[in-house]
Formats: C-alpha cells, structure tokens, sequence
C-alpha cells in the first residue's frame, strides 16, 4: 500500500514539474524574453532554451522528466566475470 502512495505522489510531482515547464514555455512563445522567464522560475537561461527545443521537438510530452542515467558506461566491468564471481 504504501508503495502505491509513492507512485501516486510522483505521478504528482511530475505533472506540476511538467506544466510548470509548460507555462514557462508559454511565456516565451507569448513574446516574454528567455531571461525574464528564467528569472521568475528561478532556472537558468539555458534550462528555458532547453525546455523550448524540447517542446518543439516533442510536444508536451517532451517537458517531462528525463533521466540522468547515462546511456552507456564504457569502463563497466563486463557481466561474465562479474556473473563467475564467487
């Protein structure tokens, strides 16, 4: 049970996350200048950049969340000899 509240807070988070993005992008495209938005929503220049391309690119859906897990990780051990490990 309590898992599933946690799920729901995130859901949560993410959708107030996302439509403040939103809104930040709506500012810009409305004919606010990037470092005004910027500063009421107390990110960088680059972060509102960010979020336009994104929103360009994608929609919506693109002002999500995404994760800072990289893709790959050249110096990783490989499987096989951590699977053959006592």
């Amino acid at each position: 049970m309590l898992r599933r509240c946690v799920t729901l807070r995130r859901v949560l988070v993410e959708l107030s996350v996302v439509e403040q993005r939103y809104q930040a992008v709506l500012q810009v495209l409305s004919g606010a200048s990037v470092t005004e938005v910027a500063g009421r929503f107390g990110v960088s220049r680059q972060a509102v950049h960010r979020w336009l391309g994104w929103y360009r690119e994608q929609g919506l859906s693109g002002l999500a969340d995404r994760s800072s897990r990289p893709r790959r990780s050249p110096t990783q051990t490989p499987a096989e000899p951590v699977a053959a490990w006592p």
